[in-house]
């Protein structure tokens, strides 16, 4: 990268603009141009080799901007609007930007508005009467929607913003009409639980590194400290602004450049953005400065060094403007919070140290952290836009991969109830195979109503002003920091602010519906609807990965389902054969019903070890213990209401579902509408069942067992397209779901791919107990008697050696030889369409007329001396006697 030519600047220019004052370069950068990519690569993240499809690419190289836990943010406008609560700008490491923003709109989110009768907070309070610092307000913008925007990791990152968090309104809640009430549930907005659906997961795949031991994730290398300092630390002109009204200060005129220190024109406070700290001093007797890295919303950041605790390199966090009351709070908010925190992937907080300010003697804080030397994930995605020459997301298996390092560390703040609030790429950071969440300065108490409610514009969750942050809002944060670097998200501060663009605008939304239902969820308007904990979504994230890792190197990715149990037995193996050619028989619903995974039993549910004890072999007695079962509860319910649809008394199974949502506490509970799929199934409505389905593949989009459903579902609505694709899902994805391959080869005989169907069959494992049925399914499809015009060579010896392998009984076996001698016999009587000579043998015998007569002969005879009943024998010797060639004995 070139040297910036602004007089007094040693930063370094790329995509356009300096990484330190942000002037423009000369010669900006602009990106080649590339070919147009095929339709299936557009916006996918995939790329053509598998090594990139699982995100193994060549490590990113060292970035040149300085880095370090935070940085710089796009500046705020003045704003006439209505005053509200103060807000610091803060902000982690910003990297270089190809492009300007345009300029938006401004807007001001305010506070809650008072019940009705209830006067309206005085200048200085909040709207609950408690005293606020007297500073004017600073306004959060939001993007025009119809003005272009760049792709959304190229565009100018948002600055973070606060609000007035609202106290909850404690309603007095309804009668429940469960006698035995479930404790799964805490009504929103209560301390940051979610009641989206029950718990779904107790376990998440942990200790494989960055990526569950599915994605290889490129290592980002450790950053020398040293070579981080800034050489020339200086404020770009376009960031100052003033701490106390928030008016831009500093500014450069007739090209020379603004005074980094000075007087607010608009207020007269005083403003300095001038670092405090020089090389050598010392803070606390123990941090030796050696420089700056980088600046942020809240302060510079130093590098310094512990001399009593092995030279160790450490962050020394300050403020900018000690004027600020919001920053200042923020920052020894931040302080306070990291002192509890003990994660491995949340930046460690060291210490607490105060210095006098050179120039006002005024005591200044700052915060010791660890050193991280990575590149925020910002950094990253720019990173390889940079190398593409193109915008381009990260790939998808890299992107989740992050999720799952970040979901833990987000659980582990819920676990001692704080709360993040303000997720962005630019608050992660790689370094090597570890990622850490950094810039807590936003994280708060659940509880916390008073102090100031930091969030940035594009990733927080459109309920913030009216119901506060919570661990949905968390969630929410998450959701669309995966969609940045997932998709190309032009347009993720304005026309979709809070909504996602849909899979027919995404391709990589449609090649990846799964992914996309977990975004959709995390997501949701509606904060009941979204996940319920960090667990719940990692574990679905995590089920997505197996998926989509299945799909991209086809190679199983089996995990074991924490929601459902496994299949009970596989539904819809039996193959017929009939003038019409060889298919497998579409299963009835009733043998579906009882095939379908069933549900894990909720362990908060009341009556849970009762149903563990309850085990019964007969449908009716276990009815009879149900009827008896000591507590009542939504489980007990359920499972009454599966044992009478498989007896097929629908009325009272209908009765048992309504009595279970009566007394589910939450009605958006994934069971009831699995459950009412089921029953949808038995009374023979496959549309209704695949509404049901589909709900319950929203809410766990992880799982196979609703693509399952939906699959069979479709198959009977004779949507087969619709139908492979979720049988593919599953079974490409995990090997043990055997019914989902004998639904594929269903749907794929119905289509007419009949070399598709076979190398299905072909990849049932031979340890499952259905490889035998599976290969006999083989044989007959390759051996099509009734079709020799369709038959090919390679097919009869395939057929052949598959039959010779097999281990079979000596009925069965000659029963199929039968078959495969009778393609044959028929090909060569048709005058061996396709083939040329023969020179192979099929079951011992010669491709010519006379030798497959003679096997046949023998075949008939064999199973003449097997037959049951005499009609049956003497048939098979008619047809030995009629088949055998002319001989001379």
């Amino acid at each position: 990268m070139a040297k910036c030519q602004r007089p007094g600047c040693g930063g370094e220019t790329a995509f356009g603009k300096c990484t330190q004052c942000g002037a423009p370069d000369q010669q900006a950068w602009t990106p080649p141009q590339q070919p147009p990519r095929r339709e299936d690569e557009a916006g996918t993240g995939w790329f053509r080799h598998p090594d990139v499809l699982s995100g193994s690419q060549p490590s990113p190289p060292k970035p040149s901007a300085p880095n370090a836990t935070s940085g710089a943010q796009p500046p705020h406008r003045p704003s006439t609007q209505p005053p509200q609560p103060p807000r610091p700008v803060t902000q982690s490491q910003q990297a270089p930007q190809p492009k300007a923003k345009p300029d938006p709109e401004t807007l001001t989110i305010r506070p809650v508005t008072p019940p009705h009768g209830q006067p309206a907070p005085a200048p200085g309070q909040w709207a609950q009467g408690v005293q606020v610092p007297a500073v004017q307000p600073q306004e959060m913008h939001s993007p025009l929607a119809d003005v272009p925007q760049p792709t959304s990791v190229l565009a100018t990152a948002e600055p973070t913003q606060s609000i007035v968090p609202p106290k909850p309104v404690v309603e007095e809640a309804p009668p429940s009409q469960d006698s035995q009430p479930r404790s799964d549930s805490v009504p929103f907005p209560g301390p940051g639980h979610g009641t989206g659906s029950r718990r779904t997961s107790s376990r998440v795949a942990r200790g494989r590194g960055l990526g569950a031991g599915l994605v290889d994730v490129p290592p980002v290398p450790y950053r020398d400290p040293t070579s981080a300092v800034m050489t020339d630390p200086v404020v770009a002109e376009n960031k100052r602004f003033c701490g106390n009204c928030g008016a831009a200060v500093g500014r450069g005129a007739d090209g020379e450049p603004g005074a980094a220190e000075g007087e607010c024109p608009n207020c007269g406070a005083r403003f300095s953005f001038k670092p405090r700290l020089r090389r050598g001093d010392i803070l606390g007797g123990q941090y030796e400065v050696l420089g700056c890295l980088a600046y942020g919303g809240l302060g510079w950041i130093y590098l310094a060094k512990d001399h009593n605790v092995s030279d160790r390199w450490v962050v020394l966090k300050g403020l900018i403007d000690t004027g600020d009351p919001t920053a200042l709070a923020a920052a020894v908010a931040e302080q306070r919070f990291l002192a509890q925190v003990e994660h491995a992937n949340i930046l460690k907080i060291y210490n607490f140290v105060q210095a006098p300010d050179p120039t006002t003697g005024t005591s200044v804080g700052y915060i010791v952290m660890e050193y991280v030397g990575g590149q925020s994930l910002r950094q990253i995605a720019l990173e390889h836009h940079r190398t593409l020459g193109r915008a381009e997301p990260l790939p998808i298996g890299q992107v989740i991969a992050y999720g799952l390092e970040i979901l833990p560390a987000m659980g582990y703040l819920h676990s001692i109830g704080l709360l993040y609030c303000d997720l962005k790429p630019d608050n992660v950071i790689q370094t090597n195979e570890t990622l850490k969440l950094i810039d807590l300065g936003a994280v708060r108490r659940e509880d916390d109503y008073e102090s100031p409610l930091f969030f940035t514009l594009g990733y927080s969750a459109p309920e913030l002003s009216e119901r506060g942050a919570s661990v949905a809002s968390d969630i929410y944060t998450v959701g669309r920091t995966l969609a940045v670097l997932s998709i190309e998200f032009t347009g993720y501060t304005g026309k979709y602010r809070h909504t996602l663009p849909g899979p027919d605008e995404m391709p990589l939304f449609k090649l990846f519906d799964s992914y996309y239902r977990v975004l959709k969820r995390a997501t949701h308007p509606d904060p009941d609807r979204r996940f319920p904990t960090a667990e719940d979504m990692a574990e679905q994230l995590t089920g997505v990965l197996r998926e989509v890792m299945a799909l991209g190197t086809n190679r199983p990715r089996p995990g074991v389902s924490t929601v459902f149990g496994p299949e009970p037995r596989t539904f819809g193996a039996t193959v017929q054969t009939d003038e019409r050619g060889v298919s497998l028989t579409v299963p009835d619903p009733s043998e579906v019903i009882g095939a379908l995974p069933v549900p894990q039993v909720d362990t908060d549910d009341p009556a849970a070890g009762v149903l563990a004890a309850t085990v019964a072999s007969d449908l009716n007695d276990l009815v009879e213990a149900l009827t008896h079962a000591p507590q009542n509860s939504v489980e007990v319910r359920l499972r009454m209401m599966r044992a009478r649809t498989e007896l097929g008394d629908i009325a009272r199974a209908s009765g048992e579902l309504e009595l279970a949502r009566r007394m589910a506490s939450d009605p958006h509970d994934w069971r009831l509408q699995w459950h009412r799929g089921l029953l949808e199934l038995a009374m023979r409505r496959p549309n209704e069942a695949r509404a049901a389905f589909d709900a319950v593949y929203d809410a766990l989009p992880g799982e196979a067992a609703p693509k399952l459903a939906l699959g069979i579902s479709l198959e009977y609505l004779r949507d087969y397209f619709g139908a492979a694709r979720f049988y593919e899902q599953v079974w490409r994805t995990d090997r043990s779901y055997v019914s989902a391959a004998f639904g594929l080869v269903r749907v794929y005989l119905a289509q007419g791919a009949r070399a598709g169907a076979i190398e299905v069959l072909e990849s049932v494992p031979d340890s499952s107990s259905h490889y035998v049925a599976a290969q006999v399914a083989a044989i007959k499809i390759k051996a099509r008697a009734h079709e020799v015009a369709k038959l090919a060579e390679p097919d009869l010896y395939d057929a052949a050696r598959r039959l010779e392998r097999l281990a079979l009984d000596a009925e069965r076996r000659t029963q199929l030889s039968v078959e495969v001698l009778e393609a044959a016999y028929g090909w060569v009587k048709a005058g061996r369409p396709g083939g040329g000579h023969a020179t192979g043998t099929v079951l011992g015998c010669n491709l010519s007329e006379r030798e497959l007569r003679f096997g046949l002969e023998r075949c008939y005879r064999a199973l003449a001396r097997l037959a049951s009943t005499p009609e049956q024998r003497h048939e098979l010797v008619d047809r030995a006697n009629a088949i055998r060639p002319r001989t001379l004995t």
